[in-house]
């Protein structure tokens, strides 16, 4: 049974770092391409960003690009997103996932089969 648990969220002021972590588990996901989204509350889940564990070819959406940085440690099945110069806007859930093969969209959430729980992300302006 695949398992994705998030951690690394807190409290932190604008301009700030945070890094979060998803650690994987349940089966080899070599194939797959792992993403995170994020949500604040009122709004759509939203791509931040992705990876493919084979490979390492990324993706980023507009609004985090050259702020944020995915990676992934294939020895320890985890997935990270260094997140730096933090705003106000960046405020919300962020959660990870799965996407098996065939991919398909993405940015879009209902692309992905799996999803870790969540973790808060909140900065203070």
């Amino acid at each position: 049974q695949v398992q994705l648990v998030e951690s690394g969220g807190g409290l932190v002021q604008a301009g700030g770092s945070l890094r979060l972590s998803c650690a994987a588990s349940g089966r080899t996901f070599s194939s797959d391409r792992m993403g995170w989204f994020r949500q604040a509350p009122g709004k759509e889940r939203e791509f931040v960003a992705a990876i493919r564990w084979s490979g390492g070819s990324t993706y980023y959406a507009d609004s985090v690009k050259g702020r944020f940085t995915i990676s992934r440690d294939n020895a320890k099945n985890t997935v990270y997103l260094q997140m730096n110069s933090l705003k106000a806007e960046d405020t919300a859930v962020y959660y990870c996932a799965v996407d098996q093969p065939p991919f398909r969209e993405l940015t879009i959430a209902s692309s992905y089969d799996y999803w870790g729980q969540g973790t808060q992300v909140t900065v203070s302006s």
